[in-house]
């Protein structure tokens, strides 16, 4: 499954300041049962927005990941408040219908 939210920088602060502090939590994150990769994605055309994306096993394993995580997570996130909104946006299945270019290997996917 995949946990997704929209994270701008609020004026005077940057989506690299923010990745810095996303990459720390991030690693720490990727050590809790069931953790299957995050990604950060800037949005082009407006340097300020990005969109994050953590993969789990199951929703059950992300529900259960706060319990497990050292209390340095949610201090590296709480520490970002003041530099930026985020908001939300769901939690969403693994595809179910994907179509690749047929020059794609099944290796590469």
């Amino acid at each position: 499954m995949h946990y997704i939210f929209e994270v701008t920088a609020k004026p005077g602060h940057s989506i690299e300041q923010y990745a810095k502090a996303w990459m720390r939590a991030s690693e720490l994150i990727q050590q809790a049962p069931g953790a299957q990769g995050t990604r950060l994605h800037r949005k082009i055309g407006d340097e300020r927005n990005a969109l994050a994306i953590a993969t789990w096993e199951s929703k059950a394993a992300r529900d259960a990941s706060p319990a497990a995580l050292p209390a340095a997570v949610q201090e590296i996130i709480e520490s970002q408040s003041p530099y930026v909104d985020i908001q939300f946006i769901g939690e969403f299945e693994a595809p179910e219908w994907e179509v690749f270019p047929p020059q794609w290997q099944e290796s590469e996917i």
